[in-house]
């Protein structure tokens, strides 16, 4: 063999090494832009498939001894709230004195999904923070949940009278998000109009 088809041969496995060496940093590359791009999204924004479109088909049963339980049906003839929670969700009590207040003050119908929950605890949590709830629908493995898209508790949705999803929001509702997205979207519908959320 020739000197120079030698070092030929001995510079295929340098650079193959050269390039394996740098696989690691390419990925850690990859990697930090995924995160980069992630860290600039706005959970409380992710967009759900469902606006505009009927709420999905379900009919869940009561907590035990509270009636009456929840079913798509019941939310037609009037815009309503639909709200996801758990007694074991902490940022579920930070909106609960606010639903008391809109149930108390009758600014609008209350629904609840008790999400992935045992229903003695549900019980128990609304027996002392209080029961804003219209009809409350035991969901205990999460699949009526699923199939509205619920990616945690809280939750609420907005539905129209005609028992279309108009606006979802993530994470608990303030006061602030109240007065300034949910309120004036539940005026619109109940003149006719679009939602804005």
């Amino acid at each position: 063999m020739t000197e120079q088809g030698q070092t030929q041969t001995e510079a295929e496995p340098r650079r193959r090494r050269r390039a394996l060496a740098l696989l690691p940093l390419l990925i850690a590359v990859v990697v930090g832009a995924f995160l980069f791009v992630g860290l600039g999204l706005k959970p409380r924004e992710i967009p759900s498939a469902l606006i505009d479109k009927p709420v999905p088909t379900f009919d869940l049963p009561a907590l035990p001894g509270r009636a009456p339980g929840l079913a798509a049906a019941d939310l037609e003839g009037e815009v309503s709230l639909v709200n996801v929670f758990a007694s074991w969700c902490v940022s579920c009590r930070v909106e609960h004195p606010l639903f008391m207040e809109l149930q108390a003050s009758g600014a609008v119908t209350m629904h609840g999904l008790n999400y992935k929950d045992e229903p003695e605890a549900a019980l128990r949590w609304l027996a002392r923070l209080g029961d804003p709830y219209e009809g409350i629908g035991v969901d205990r493995d999460g699949r009526t949940g699923l199939d509205w898209g619920v990616y945690g508790v809280p939750e609420t949705f907005l539905v129209t009278a005609d028992g279309r999803i108009a606006c979802k929001h993530i994470g608990p509702v303030t006061r602030a998000d109240w007065e300034n997205k949910l309120k004036p979207a539940v005026a619109a519908l109940r003149a006719g109009q679009a939602a804005r959320c």
